[in-house]
């Protein structure tokens, strides 16, 4: 009776396990607009995602494209990561924090990093910069350091996220298990000299990703 009690006890144990490779289950991989796998270290145009579709009856709106650019005339480094309207934008890289895996994933920590010779000294790579009390907002701005996963480095990571059809970006760094983050989607937030800067913000900001050739 004893055996068939252990029996059952480890049938039961053995059904509650996860199937072979589903909790090692990769995320989904990020495509570009052409439906091809978005590759670790090739450049890409990050494009919002237009609120109203091209319909053909028109001239078509060129779209928006993310750039950097200085954050004053007296204030030329570290840049700004913007949004601008007309234009495509400035190509972006991407790097996922195990660097030997070449394909982005959603869900995944990465550094970003603009494609772009500039006058700075600092690195283009994305960073969350310090908290602007005038404004009450955390930016997007460049002078991050690329690599290194852990707390020195923990405003440089950001995640691609499914949204709905398409993308989003989000700060939600996972890459220190001691420290404490925020989580919040990246958007834009229009400052008082009419720029679109690149932000954390409430509303999911919609995007995909266009290969530079």
């Amino acid at each position: 009776m004893k055996s068939i009690f252990l029996s059952f006890a480890l049938l039961f144990a053995l059904s509650t396990q996860p199937l072979l490779g589903e909790a090692d289950a990769s995320p989904e991989q990020v495509v570009d607009t052409e439906g091809n796998k978005v590759r670790a270290g090739v450049d890409y145009y990050i494009r919002p995602v237009p609120t109203t579709p091209c319909d053909g009856r028109g001239p078509c709106v060129v779209g928006s494209g993310f750039v950097l650019i200085a954050r004053s005339p007296n204030e030329t480094c570290p840049l700004n990561v913007v949004v601008v309207e007309g234009f495509r934008g400035q190509g972006v890289t991407f790097t996922p924090v195990n660097p030997k895996k070449g394909v982005i994933r959603v869900s995944t920590d990465l550094n970003i990093k603009t494609s772009l010779n500039t006058i700075c000294n600092d690195s283009n790579v994305w960073t969350l910069d310090d908290f602007d009390s005038s404004t009450g907002q955390y930016f997007v701005t460049t002078g991050g350091v690329a690599g290194n996963p852990g707390k020195d480095t923990i405003s440089n990571w950001f995640k691609i996220e499914k949204y709905e059809d398409d993308y989003k970006l989000v700060y939600c760094p996972t890459v220190c298990n001691f420290c404490k983050v925020i989580c919040s989607n990246v958007g834009v937030f229009r400052d008082s000299n009419g720029n679109q800067r690149v932000a954390l913000t409430e509303v999911p900001y919609k995007v995909r990703f266009q290969p530079s050739a």
